[in-house]
């Protein structure tokens, strides 16, 4: 590549090898998705920091193109135009750039990830901890030692909320939100206001406007208005907030119980293998005790794979930069000048295929290990 020296591009490559080894030895298929992606589905699901990094362009139709900014999505997208039966086991593993506006020291515009996405099977939870030992076993090959791994679990979070009498409109605004701390906070806080309270916030526009529960009549009324417009949205999107603005004025608030059962289970973190005992001190009901579950199963299908739990650690609040992610997430850190620096990291993304036009959900679980970054750590 351009900027580096014959020795430093062989040296990388040497070491992509010996990760891509780890992956094909393990039975995952080799493929090469096309760097050229729709721009639609980074821009809407990836993160606010993926939308703001991704070389977006237009081809000749107008059509919105982007560099790749990761590997994940467009192996998706390989998925579904080569697999006969999208629902099918399938392990895919794959090494190529990615592209996106720097941000630091060790992330040019230009990259390499490594990594592997593995789709359907019976074993969803088996598959989660042999993606975490095959991230780790990948990075050792690659010369890496003293690495530290950090989980977290969208999957306990949404579970949680699922359990708790709530508007499902609040349960997605606050899903929505998780990766934003004070946004969330600001939204928690609105939530548990009494109604009258909330009323304060609304605008005579909108007061005129969401009069009339009916979205049809909602557009149409909004439409009428010579209210100024400061958004890109459609009349339909706005109107839909409108309606959802007029109708939380007559729900009851969030009692001061269920703020502070969200709040204890965002406070959780410490060593990865104390937390159930910590989750079993949380009130739910179904969807939390599965969630639960699986969270433990998970555990000790590290612990078949020769993971110690009590190396790892989990932080509830911890959900990596990419919102398509709706269980498990993890990440690998080495330390690097006095500071962890981030190498690999992937989780769990079951809705993410039927999103792309699978016919319905599928279960799939990954990891990408970002080369640059173990190159430039390594002794």
């Amino acid at each position: 590549m351009p900027g580096r020296s014959s020795q430093e591009r062989e040296a990388l490559a040497r070491q992509n090898a010996a990760i891509m080894a780890v992956f094909e030895r393990a039975g995952f298929d080799h493929i090469a998705p096309d760097i050229i992606q729709p721009a639609d589905i980074f821009l809407e699901r990836s993160g606010e920091d993926i939308r703001a990094r991704t070389f977006v362009f237009n081809d000749p139709d107008g059509n919105e193109l982007c560099l790749r900014p990761d590997l994940t999505v467009p192996a998706c997208r390989y998925h579904l135009s080569h697999a006969g039966d999208p629902a099918r086991e399938t392990r895919y593993c794959y090494l190529g750039p990615a592209f996106r506006f720097p941000d630091e020291l060790l992330s040019p515009q230009e990259f390499h990830q490594a990594g592997v996405e593995w789709f359907g099977g019976t074993d969803p939870v088996g598959a989660e901890a042999r993606v975490i030992k095959l991230t780790i076993s990948a990075l050792e090959a690659a010369g890496l030692s003293r690495l530290q791994v950090m989980l977290g679990d969208l999957g306990l979070f949404n579970a949680l909320l699922a359990d708790m009498p709530m508007p499902d409109r609040w349960r997605r605004r606050l899903r929505h939100q998780f990766w934003r701390p004070a946004a969330f906070r600001a939204l928690l806080e609105h939530f548990a206001k009494p109604a009258q309270a909330k009323r304060t916030s609304i605008s005579e526009n909108v007061d005129a406007v969401a009069g009339n529960d009916a979205m049809a009549a909602t557009a149409a009324r909004l439409a009428q208005l010579a209210i100024p417009r400061v958004t890109d949205r459609s009349i339909g999107e706005i109107a839909e907030r409108l309606v959802e603005k007029q109708a939380d004025r007559s729900e009851q608030p969030l009692p001061a119980a269920m703020i502070e059962t969200i709040e204890a289970y965002l406070a959780m973190e410490g060593v990865l293998a104390d937390i159930p005992a910590k989750l079993a001190g949380l009130s739910g009901t179904e969807k939390f005790a599965g969630a639960r579950a699986w969270f433990e199963r998970r555990i000790a299908a590290l612990e078949d794979q020769g993971l110690n739990p009590r190396r790892m650690q989990f932080n509830a609040n911890f959900g990596r930069d990419l919102e398509y992610y709706t269980g498990l997430v993890f990440q690998v850190e080495v330390e690097a000048r006095n500071a962890p620096l981030v190498v690999a990291g992937g989780g769990r993304y079951d809705d993410l295929l039927r999103d792309l036009g699978a016919p319905s959900r599928i279960p799939a679980v990954g990891c990408a290990i970002h080369a640059e970054r173990v190159k430039a750590v390594l002794p």
